[in-house]
C-alpha cells in the first residue's frame, strides 16, 4: 500500500502527458489524485502501530541495486508519517487552489504530481541511495515549475535555485559514500546504518563526513549563510509552486537532519553541536530582522521560513550536546528537543503554505506584491482578511494555534541545557512585529491604490487556505494524536545520540 500511495501521482502525472486530455479533465484529476492520497495516508494513519526501537512500518525491500548494497526500501515511523501526512494535504490545497489555472494546466498538473511523488519518496525512504534520487528529483520539478510558470525574473530564479541546491545535494552524496565505505556491510541502507553507525569513534573522519551531509542539508532547509536562493525563488515562483517548496521541500533538509544526521552520526553529531545551536540562532534572527525590512510580501514570508527553519536547526543541535552528558532528565529534554523540531516541521508547512496562497491571491488580483500598494482590505474582502490574521498569528506562535506546541517543545527541551538558546526567544518578538505590521498593512487603515477593485477570496480559494488553517488550529488545540505518533520515534533517536 506505501509503494501505491508513493507511484499513483507519477503514474497519473505520466497519463496526464497524453495529448488528448483536455484542460478541465487534467485539473479534475489533479485534485482526484491528490485527494485519494489524502485519504490513502489517513488509513495508514489509522493502521499505524509503533514497530519499535530502529524498526519500520509498512515496510517494504526490494533488491535494486545490489552491488553496492542498495535496494528499495520504504517504510514509515513517527518521523515520517507526520510529514507524508502534511505533503499529502499541501499538494491537496494545491490543487484545489490551482483549479482555475490558464497557462498549461495539463503539464503544470502533470508536474506537481510527479512533484509529489519525489517529495513522498524522501520521507519514506529507508535506503540513502532511494533517498538520494527522490531529493535530486524534487529539484528538477521545481525548477520546471518556477522556470515554467514564474512570473518576473523566473528563469534566473529558476537557475540560482537548481544550482545552489543542485550542488548541495551533490555534498550530500559525498557524505552517503563515505557511510558506505565506512560501514563493514558496505550499505547505503538507512535501518542498519542507524543501527550500527559506521564511523562511531573515527574523531576527524565522522566530523567531516557529517559536514557534508550537513552542507547539502543546510542548503535545502536553508539556514544562513546558504538561504540566499530562497528569496528570489519564492518571489518569482507561481503560487503553488512557493507553497510547495515552503511548505514540503525545505522539510526534506531538515528531515535529514533527524532522519539521518543524529542517528547515523552520534559521536560527530556533538562535535557539530554548537556550530548548528549557532546557526540555528542565527537563522531565528536574521530571518526575522530581514523579514521586517521586506515591504513585498512575497519575499517576507520567504524570510519567515528562514526564522522558522532556524528553530528546527536550533532544536537538533540542542539534542546533540544534551547528548554528551547522559542521564535521564537530559533523555527527556532530548527527547522534547526533537519532538518539537519534527512538530515545527508539520506546523510550518500547514500555516506557511496557508500564507504562501494568500499571497497569490494577492498576486491573482493586481500582480503586485507591494504591501504599501494595498490597505483597508478588512472592508473590501473580509474573508481574505479573516483568513490572513488566522495565519499570521499561527506562524508567530500564538497559543490555539501549531506553532505554538512546536515552538514551545523546542525551547524547552533547548533552553535547559544550552542556556544561550534563549536569545532566540528574541526571534519570537521580531516574528510578531513581522507578522502583524504585514496585518496592519495588508487590512486596516485606509485603502490603497490597489485596495478598491480587490475581489474577496473565491471558493477554490478560501477553501483550501481554510482546511490548512483549520489542521493547524487542530493541532494547536488537540496535539496529543500528532505527538503520540512523534514521541516514540523522538525518544528513540534521543537514546541513539546519547550512546
Amino acid at each position: 500500500m506505501l509503494s501505491a500511495l508513493l507511484f499513483l501521482p507519477l503514474l497519473a502525472a505520466v497519463l496526464l502527458l497524453v495529448p488528448a486530455v483536455s484542460d478541465r479533465v487534467a485539473r479534475l484529476a489533479f485534485v482526484a489524485v491528490a485527494l485519494v492520497e489524502v485519504v490513502g495516508v489517513a488509513v495508514l494513519w489509522w493502521r499505524y502501530d509503533d514497530p519499535g526501537t530502529g524498526r519500520l512500518a509498512f515496510e517494504e525491500q526490494v533488491s535494486w541495486i545490489p552491488g553496492i548494497g542498495s535496494s528499495y526500501h520504504v517504510g514509515l515511523d513517527g518521523f515520517s508519517l507526520p510529514l507524508v501526512a502534511m505533503t499529502t494535504v499541501v499538494f491537496l490545497a494545491c490543487a484545489v487552489f490551482a483549479l482555475a489555472e490558464a497557462r498549461r494546466p495539463r503539464l503544470q498538473a502533470a508536474l506537481f504530481l510527479a512533484l509529489e511523488t519525489t517529495c513522498l519518496g524522501v520521507f519514506a525512504s529507508a535506503d540513502l541511495i532511494v533517498f538520494f534520487v527522490f531529493f535530486d528529483l524534487s529539484i528538477v520539478g521545481m525548477y520546471l515549475s518556477i522556470n515554467g510558470w514564474g512570473h518576473g525574473d523566473r528563469a534566473r530564479s529558476a537557475l540560482q535555485f537548481f544550482l545552489y541546491t543542485f550542488l548541495g545535494s551533490l555534498a550530500l552524496l559525498v557524505g552517503f559514500v563515505g557511510l558506505y565505505v565506512a560501514s563493514e556491510s558496505h550499505t547505503f541502507d538507512m535501518v542498519t546504518l542507524a543501527a550500527d553507525p559506521p564511523l562511531q569513534g573515527d574523531g576527524a573522519v565522522g566530523v567531516l563526513v557529517l559536514g557534508a551531509v550537513l552542507l547539502g542539508l543546510a542548503v535545502k532547509t536553508p539556514t544562513v549563510p546558504f538561504h540566499t536562493w530562497l528569496p528570489p525563488a519564492h518571489t518569482d515562483a507561481p503560487a503553488i509552486g512557493s507553497a510547495v517548496l515552503a511548505g514540503v521541500m525545505l522539510k526534506l533538509g531538515t528531515y535529514g537532519l533527524v532522519r539521518i544526521a543524529m542517528p547515523m552520526f552520534p559521536d560527530a553529531l556533538r562535535a557539530w553541536a554548537p556550530v548548528l545551536v549557532a546557526v540555528g540562532i542565527a537563522s531565528v534572527l536574521w530571518g526575522a530582522l530581514v523579514a521586517l525590512a521586506q515591504t513585498d510580501l512575497k519575499r517576507m514570508i520567504a524570510y519567515t521560513s528562514v526564522n522558522h527553519m532556524g528553530y528546527v536547526v536550533l532544536a537538533v543541535g540542542a539534542a546533540g550536546v544534551v547528548g554528551s552528558d547522559g542521564g535521564t532528565d537530559d533523555a527527556e529534554l532530548r527527547r522534547t528537543a526533537i519532538t518539537g523540531a519534527v512538530t515545527q516541521m508539520v506546523s510550518h508547512g500547514l500555516l506557511t503554505t496557508a500564507l504562501f496562497l494568500l499571497a497569490g491571491v494577492v498576486w491573482s488580483r493586481h500582480r503586485d506584491y507591494a504591501m504599501d500598494q494595498y490597505g483597508g482590505l478588512a472592508s473590501h474582502a473580509p474573508r481574505f482578511a479573516a483568513l490572513l490574521v488566522v495565519a499570521a498569528l499561527g506562524s508567530l506562535g500564538l497559543p490555539g494555534l501549531s506553532g505554538f506546541v512546536a515552538e514551545l517543545q523546542i525551547f524547552a527541551g533547548s533552553i535547559g541545557t544550552v542556556p544561550v538558546s534563549a536569545v532566540a526567544l528574541i526571534g519570537i518578538l521580531l516574528m510578531t512585529a513581522v507578522l502583524l505590521r504585514a496585518v496592519q498593512r495588508l487590512i486596516t487603515g485606509p485603502s490603497g491604490p490597489l485596495s478598491e477593485e480587490f475581489t474577496d477570496v473565491r471558493p477554490r480559494e478560501w477553501v483550501p487556505v481554510g482546511g490548512l488553517l483549520a489542521l493547524a488550529i487542530g493541532v494547536g488545540i488537540f496535539p496529543r494524536p500528532l505527538l503520540d505518533l512523534i514521541e516514540p520515534a523522538a525518544a528513540t533517536v534521543a537514546s541513539l545520540v546519547a550512546r
